[in-house]
């Protein structure tokens, strides 16, 4: 046993590369910014994404910092710049950057049961008189950024889908992040509201209950640019689909990464993604990509 203890510090070491070995040269590196959009508070996402960034540092010719961004547009907005030639968007915002400037899906990441789809979860408290979706007419509602895929333009279809239009609403509120909508509705500030699942099923245990699913969204892409340098897409693609979540001991050494990206990636294309370019286009309500 304290043999094998041994062998899986080691593993663990030559896996991630993390600075006790193949990270000791990693100040001659050249730096990558990696960008991303605001899921959760700065501390989360510091917490989830940096082990990804050290991965990757470890296994291409590059250093990988986390850049972060005050909203939704701003990630894209750096992405367009060259501020970050890479970048974890969601749906939506890959949509505008696709749009706008010509992005590129790279790859998309697995959920648990290795499918490239995740899914919108509508929430409420678990001590909720709300059992239906008609029950939601007259309630108030939390939503995600407007610029949210899960939290906000899937929801909104669902709901438009099922004979609620935000006329129906009491009231409602786009808010900054998942957290905020997952906490709101504990708190009991809104009687239901949208995130997408991982925020879900780690705010369940707290007292939400879940009232619907959405069908499978594409999941969130890694993105980079017509800019963005070749030799650096090919080497942050052969690294991250050389991740095998099948392996214990791999799978051992993600534990501290974010949910969404511990069970690997498989490639992406635009066309994975054209749903969301379509609801964009025509989303209810008079919305669409004017507030989107």
């Amino acid at each position: 046993m304290k043999w094998r203890k041994i062998f899986v510090s080691i593993f663990l070491s030559v896996f991630w590369g993390t600075g006790f070995g193949a990270t000791v040269n990693a100040a001659e590196k050249p730096i990558v910014y990696f960008g991303i959009i605001p899921r959760y508070n700065p501390m989360v996402m510091y917490r989830n994404y940096q082990p990804l960034m050290d991965y990757l540092t470890a296994n291409t010719p590059y250093h990988f910092e986390l850049k972060l961004s005050r909203d939704y547009p701003e990630a894209v907005t750096l992405l367009r710049t060259g501020v970050t030639p890479i970048a974890s968007l969601g749906d939506v915002t890959f949509s505008e950057a696709c749009k706008n400037f010509g992005a590129m899906a790279l790859v998309r990441p697995l959920s648990d049961g290795g499918e490239p789809f995740y899914r919108s979860i509508i929430i409420v408290r678990q001590d909720s008189s709300i059992q239906t979706l008609a029950d939601l007419k007259g309630k108030s509602f939390a939503f995600g950024d407007p610029h949210s895929t899960s939290g906000n333009l899937i929801p909104r279809d669902y709901l438009y889908r099922h004979g609620i239009t935000l006329f129906d609403l009491k009231n409602f509120s786009t808010l900054g992040s998942h957290d905020a909508v997952a906490k709101d509705v504990l708190k009991g500030k809104f009687a239901a509201g949208a995130v997408k699942d991982v925020i879900a099923y780690r705010y369940q245990s707290h007292g939400l209950r879940f009232l619907a699913f959405s069908e499978p969204i594409p999941a969130v892409p890694i993105v980079v640019t017509k800019d963005t340098s070749p030799a650096l897409v090919a080497a942050v693609k052969k690294a991250l689909l050389a991740i095998d979540p099948g392996d214990p001991l791999q799978r051992a050494a993600m534990k501290s990464w974010d949910p969404e990206f511990r069970n690997g990636f498989v490639p992406a294309t635009t066309a994975d993604y054209q749903h969301i370019f379509d609801l964009m286009a025509g989303i209810k309500d008079g919305c669409g990509s004017r507030c989107h």
